[in-house]
């Protein structure tokens, strides 16, 4: 890529054998909102207004939303490495001992302890940098980063490369550390800022500045991501947190780099928000179809209870429960619909000869049923 000395973005400062980016204050100076921005602006816009109008028609919201969250912790962990799956996740929630190795799982866990922390403390908190701080601390600590200074901003010089590779050899440098605070509480005063700048440009360029500073030792893809939708839930763009780019980012991960370091090295932020735009549109309406077809599950579920002749208030109740515990016991069906276990093993057994569950673990004793139809609808785009 052509390097320029000074552009609209930041510059380039010579350090020891290497260049270190810093970037200037956002926003850019001449954002150009062309037509094809606009135009994009103006879809993503509706995608996100109908996303939200169809979460109120599901029959239970939050175990979508609570699913969803799920899904996006897991992506945007496998975006940065991890080896975890929703069946994993799922198991181990369920108090199930997981397929996964643990250490991947918790840091999936520790995402979504994050996102729910974030989300709870912006209903009285401004979105600023000690929330931050906080948010990254919940994500890191107890994973295989916690040495990395969670929730601290970093000291020493970072860089973005091949891994085994040297700072010279570098794809991208970040800012000297002791540059690190001042870019980060500019980040939070634009964060703060009652400016025009449409909120889903200022979402996409507060995530491309953050993963500019990388301001901690690990997880700042994670934090990035998080901070899209920590940005429109502070500004009541969704009533749930349910816009997730992180599907859109795996699958375009070379394309996203690439967009990021054109906006380092030659300023074009132009094409980074078409990238950006294009993805909130594409992932909204992605999340459309998943909670249609999800209604659409439940529906046809009720159907197939009455073609089978498998009546009663408590198969009814056991389909509500599966959406809300994918992978269950007899055990725990018994606690939650209060009937005897002999009854829950019979009722769990006419699920499984049509088709609603199916036992996971091979085992005589301590079955664990999965409602298999959710899990494959909700876990698309996380095979690893």
């Amino acid at each position: 890529m052509e390097r320029y000395p000074d552009n609209r973005a930041g510059v380039f400062v010579r350090q020891d054998g290497y260049d270190a980016f810093i970037p200037h204050p956002l926003p850019p100076p001449d954002l150009v909102f062309d037509e094809g921005i606009l135009y994009l602006l103006s879809r993503a816009d509706g995608a996100l207004a109908r996303l939200d109008g169809v979460t109120q028609v599901l029959p239970n919201p939050d175990l979508f939303v609570a699913m969803y969250i799920k899904k996006e912790a897991l992506l945007s962990s496998q975006i940065e490495g991890t080896q975890a799956s929703l069946q994993g996740v799922l198991e181990f929630e369920a108090h199930i001992r997981p397929r996964d190795d643990i250490n991947e799982i918790q840091e999936v866990l520790n995402y979504i302890k994050a996102l729910h922390h974030g989300i709870e403390k912006l209903g009285f908190s401004p979105l600023s940098l000690d929330l931050m701080n906080e948010i990254h601390r919940f994500l890191i600590q107890g994973t295989r980063g916690s040495h990395k200074l969670p929730g601290r901003l970093r000291h020493v010089q970072n860089w973005i490369g091949v891994p085994g590779g040297t700072i010279q050899d570098a794809v991208f440098v970040p800012p000297p550390p002791e540059q690190v605070p001042g870019l980060m509480q500019d980040l939070e005063q634009f964060i703060q800022s009652h400016d025009r700048t449409p909120t889903l440009v200022k979402a996409a360029l507060i995530h491309a500045q953050l993963e500019t500073i990388h301001p901690y030792l690990d997880g700042n893809g994670r934090m990035g991501r998080l901070m899209i939708t920590f940005y429109l839930c502070s500004k009541d763009v969704l009533a749930r947190p349910l816009l997730y780019l992180s599907y859109y980012l795996k699958r375009n991960r070379e394309k996203y780099y690439t967009l990021l370091n054109g906006i380092r090295y030659q300023g074009n932020w132009e094409a980074w928000l078409e990238f950006f735009l294009q993805g909130v549109i594409e992932v909204s309406n992605n999340s459309i179809e998943t909670a249609k077809r999800i209604i659409q599950l439940k529906e046809t579920l009720i159907e197939k209870l009455l073609e089978n002749n498998i009546g009663g208030v408590n198969a009814v109740k056991l389909i509500d429960t599966l959406f809300d515990h994918p992978i269950i016991t007899i055990g725990q069906i018994t606690e939650e619909l209060r009937i005897s276990r002999q009854a829950a093993t019979k009722l769990v057994g006419k699920f499984e000869d049509i088709g609603i569950v199916e036992e996971i673990t091979g085992k005589e004793r301590y079955k664990q049923y999965m409602f298999v139809d959710y899990v494959r609808i909700i876990e698309e785009g996380t095979r690893i």
